[in-house]
C-alpha cells in the first residue's frame, strides 16, 4: 500500500531530470501520473519504466506555453484516469543574459514557461477540483487533501546575475503560490513551492566551453556551466556538493505526501544548506 495510491498526479515536464524523478517518486508510491514533456520519446520512456515497476502513467506530450495545452493538460488526467489529486509545475528551462542585452523574446520566453503556463494549469484544474468537492460533499463523503507544488529556484528568492527572466518569473511562482493556497483552501487543497538551488541536470552538467545547446520549440538555447563557476558553486554549498535529481523530487514528495497535509502557502527551499 502507497501512501498515494488511487491518486492522479499531472507533472509537467518530467521526461526527463528532476521531471522525471518527480514521475517516478509520486509512481512508485501509488499515484497514476499525466506525464509530460516537449517530445514524444522521452515521455514514453518515462511512462515505460514506471509501468515497468508496477504504476500507471500516460503521455501528455506538447508545449506547455501552447494554447490550449493546459486544458488538454488536465483533460488528459480525468479521461485516463478518473480525477485530478496532484499537480507539479515543473516544466521550463534557462535564457541566460545581464539586462542590457536581454531580448523581449527571451523575456517572454522564460516568464510564459515559468509563471503564464503553471497559471494556466491550475486555471484550467479549478473546475475539476471543484466540481470533485461538491460531488463529496453532496454525498456526504470526505474532501480529501488535494496538492499543488510549484517549482521555483533560489534565484527567485535572491536573485542571481544573468536571470532577470528567469528570478522575476521564479518570484512570481511564490506569489501565485501564496495566493492560491488563500483561494483553494476551501477545497481542501495544499499550495506550496520547493525552490531549487543546485542541481546537477542536463542544463548544469555540460560544460559551457563546449557550447552545448538544448532545442525547444525551433530556439537552440545555450546550456552549461563554466566548469570552475561549477566547482566554485559547489564549494559554497554547506552540503559540498550539488544536488540530484532524485534528491530534488524528494523535496517535492514531501509536500504531497499525507504528512504535509497542513501545511500550505509555503516555500521549502531545497539547496543543500545554502
Amino acid at each position: 500500500m502507497g501512501k498515494l495510491d488511487g491518486k492522479v498526479a499531472l507533472v509537467s515536464g518530467s521526461g526527463r531530470g528532476i521531471g522525471r524523478e518527480i514521475a517516478l517518486k509520486l509512481a512508485g508510491d501509488g499515484a497514476a501520473v499525466v506525464v509530460n514533456d516537449l517530445d514524444d520519446g522521452p515521455a514514453k520512456e518515462t511512462v515505460a519504466a514506471i509501468e515497468e515497476s508496477g504504476g500507471r502513467a500516460i503521455t501528455c506530450t506538447g508545449s506547455v506555453t501552447e494554447a490550449g495545452f493546459a486544458e488538454r493538460f488536465v483533460q488528459t488526467a480525468v479521461d485516463g484516469f478518473g480525477g485530478l489529486d496532484v499537480i507539479v509545475n515543473n516544466a521550463g528551462y534557462t535564457w541566460d543574459s545581464v539586462i542590457q542585452k536581454l531580448t523581449d523574446e527571451q523575456w517572454d520566453a522564460i516568464l510564459d514557461v515559468h509563471l503564464k503556463a503553471p497559471f494556466r494549469i491550475l486555471r484550467a484544474a479549478q473546475p475539476v477540483i471543484s466540481a470533485a468537492v461538491k460531488r463529496a460533499q453532496a454525498a456526504g463523503e470526505p474532501v480529501p487533501c488535494r496538492k499543488v507544488v510549484n517549482i521555483s529556484s533560489i534565484a527567485g528568492l535572491d536573485g542571481n546575475a544573468g536571470q532577470a527572466n528567469y528570478a522575476a518569473a521564479k518570484a512570481g511562482v511564490t506569489g501565485l503560490t501564496k495566493t492560491l493556497a488563500k483561494e483553494w483552501g476551501r477545497y481542501n487543497v495544499t499550495v506550496n513551492t520547493v525552490a531549487f538551488g543546485l542541481i546537477r541536470t542536463r542544463l548544469t552538467e555540460t560544460s559551457a566551453d563546449t557550447g552545448g545547446t538544448i532545442d525547444v520549440q525551433g530556439r537552440e538555447i545555450r546550456v552549461g556551466v563554466n566548469p570552475d563557476l561549477l566547482a566554485q558553486l559547489e564549494r559554497s554549498v554547506p552540503l559540498g556538493r550539488a544536488g540530484t535529481p532524485a534528491e530534488a523530487a524528494g523535496a517535492v514528495y514531501l509536500l504531497c505526501q499525507p504528512e504535509s497535509d497542513y501545511v500550505s502557502g509555503q516555500t521549502l527551499v531545497c539547496a543543500g544548506g545554502f
